[in-house]
């Protein structure tokens, strides 16, 4: 029998290659476990703050006490709203004339910056320029919007650190393309690296010079392990940037610094009052934000900031050791391979191209790994699920796609799962180079 048919961009659609590897994974009953870093899943408990709202639910001073869980606002509940307003001030940057909305998730406070600042291709509205490697889901979410986007590539260098092209070759693709909005993530997912505040703050006279909206991605804000001050578009003074005021828009979430992946409470936040209006407005399609989530995350509207800085202290030790520790049993377990450098957010980069043959293909390696792949560890089958990077990248996938030989790990498994990231991933690597034969 007939059936109706797919849209192109769903017949088109393919998972994202943060979650292909766990898909895959899911088909396999030969009874192999799995260490998943393949995604920021964090397994960490949430802020002691949020536990105790969580664990008062049903009673006490919660609102859902008798049983009634209505919708909020659109714009979000005024405590949650707040407390995001608390972790920024917390961090050093003013919050005066800051405008938030509260979303499902970071990831839905990305869509919407996304439809309010660019337009379709070819139209009269610019694209959102990206730095590649680049968070895959924006493009994921341009694609579903019929937003269209640009992209300038940095380099990972032999070194472990990424670099960005020459500022003429910005300003070349620019001209071309004239995007409209510029993403930055300043403690950067995929990739690691740290922007300090003057990176920051020359991207911002770039946004002004070329009338571009600002979005920065401050999911990670405050983990970073280099020394630097941290950084932050809210940090960005009018002397800084002159004419930088008005074109800002901050994404931020309860996942990453807060342990609360699942809560899916995330907020876009500008200070734009035009934009924040008409972002309401967008959102009241989707009615309002999970109003538990918002009631568990509004805890920290009434934390101190001593209290949050101290809690950033120990997320940072926390990430800090492992990086350090799994990024040099990785190169000394194979000599040649480049990881990328641990500054910031909880990701590494994995690069084999100098140590792979020739036709290294890192989205069917992670497949492998999924799919068939396993170390034996005491008895037990155990596999490895990473991330591959073509699809962080806009370059055609093949051998110009600098991911084709670049994995993402994710520092979300308990420290004694982490610490088997090297050997599976020495093991599998090489039981996989042998298979190609």
């Amino acid at each position: 029998m007939a059936h109706p048919s797919l849209s192109l961009h769903f017949r088109n659609r393919k998972p994202s290659p943060i979650r292909a590897a766990q898909i895959r994974f899911l088909d396999r009953t030969d009874g192999t476990e799995d260490v998943n870093v393949a995604i920021g899943n964090v397994s960490l408990p949430m802020h002691p703050a949020m536990i105790e709202r969580m664990k008062q639910l049903g009673a006490g001073e919660s609102p859902f006490r008798d049983g009634v869980v209505q919708y909020s606002l659109t714009v979000g509940m005024t405590e949650t709203r707040e407390a995001f307003l608390n972790i920024i001030a917390s961090c050093g940057c003013s919050t005066d004339g800051l405008h938030v909305q509260i979303t499902d998730g970071g990831s839905t406070a990305m869509e919407i910056a996304e439809l309010g600042t660019s337009g379709p291709a070819g139209g009269p509205e610019g694209p959102v320029m990206l730095i590649d490697a680049a968070y895959t889901n924006y493009k994921a979410f341009a694609a579903r919007l019929g937003r269209a986007t640009v992209s300038v590539c940095r380099t990972l260098g032999d070194d472990g650190r990424f670099a960005l092209p020459a500022m003429r070759e910005i300003e070349a693709v620019v001209e071309k393309h004239h995007p409209s909005a510029l993403v930055v993530i300043p403690f950067d997912n995929p990739t690691g690296q740290f922007y300090e505040q003057e990176s920051l703050i020359a991207l911002a006279k770039f946004c002004v010079k070329h009338d571009m909206w600002m979005i920065s991605d401050e999911a990670y804000r405050e983990l970073r392990y280099t020394g630097a001050p941290t950084s932050s578009v809210w940090a960005i003074t009018e002397k800084d940037a002159p004419g930088i005021t008005g074109r800002r828009i901050g994404i931020e979430t309860a996942s990453k610094v807060w342990n609360a992946c699942g809560l899916r409470i995330g907020a876009l936040v500008t200070d734009n009052e035009s934009f924040h209006r008409r972002a309401v407005a967008e959102y009241t399609a989707n009615l309002c934000a999970s109003a538990v989530g918002q009631w568990i995350f509004g805890a920290l509207a009434h934390e101190s900031h001593d209290d949050l800085r101290a809690w950033y202290d120990r997320q940072r030790d926390y990430y800090r050791n492992m990086l350090v520790s799994i990024t040099g049993d990785l190169k000394k377990r194979l000599p040649g391979v480049i990881v990328s450098s641990p500054d910031a957010a909880i990701y590494s980069v994995v690069d084999v191209r100098k140590i792979a043959r020739e036709g290294f293909d890192a989205m069917d390696f992670v497949m492998y790994c999924a799919g068939e792949g396993s170390v034996d560890l005491g008895g037990k089958k155990v596999t490895l699920l990473t991330a591959p990077m073509a699809g962080f990248y806009s370059t055609p996938e093949g051998e110009s796609n600098p991911g084709r030989t670049q994995m993402r790990i994710a520092y979300v498994e308990p420290p004694e799962r982490m610490a088997l990231v090297p050997r599976l991933f020495e093991k599998l690597f090489q039981e996989y180079e042998a298979k190609r034969g």
